[in-house]
């Protein structure tokens, strides 16, 4: 009788210690930056996707896209860490083929267009740390303007001809990257 008390007493207290570490754990708010998936296709009943994006979404709160994404400066394409690319086949963005596998996504905002560099290095914070020399592939897109504008930068695949196109919208500004399969 005497053990099963002690059992018991034991198993009281570990639940009590559980309990209120638990209780006493702080989590954070919400991230002003709140992060997204993209994937194509996009469709949620196809499970094999032949790319994905994850990066974080800025919004605009009063200040002007320049402000955010400089013209002429390599820009994370987002906000927080560098947006990750990643590739479950081998596809090609103008003339270059690139593998499979994860890869940052950066971009260089211009008035009439972006260049777009996918970059080898990965788990990077910003752009503070990018190396040209790590760039696997770039390409030169033009920017159009929309009449509506979004406040937070997004990003969606949609189906091209011959393989899949990675919009990016913030504002009224508007880039469609071409991945051929």
């Amino acid at each position: 009788m005497k053990k099963l008390k002690f059992i018991s007493t034991i198993a009281f207290g570990a639940l009590l210690f559980l309990t209120t570490t638990t209780q006493a754990q702080k989590f954070p708010g919400l991230d002003k930056s709140p992060m997204d998936i993209a994937s194509y296709p996009n469709d949620y009943k196809i499970p094999v996707k032949t790319a994905k994006v994850i990066y974080s979404r800025p919004q605009l709160k009063g200040r002007s896209l320049s402000e955010l994404a400089p013209a002429g400066k390599v820009w994370r394409t987002g906000a927080n860490e560098a947006t990750e690319i990643t590739f479950n086949k081998d596809v090609t963005l103008g003339k270059t083929k690139i593998k499979t596998g994860t890869y940052s996504l950066y971009t260089i905002p211009n008035e009439k267009e972006w260049t777009v560099i996918i970059n080898k290095d990965v788990n990077i914070w910003g752009a503070y740390s990018y190396k040209e020399a790590n760039d696997v592939a770039r390409l030169n897109v033009p920017v159009t303007q929309a009449e509506d504008a979004l406040e937070a930068f997004s990003m969606v695949f949609t189906k091209a001809d011959n393989g899949m196109i990675l919009n990016l919208g913030w504002d009224k500004t508007r880039v469609a990257i071409p991945f051929t399969e």
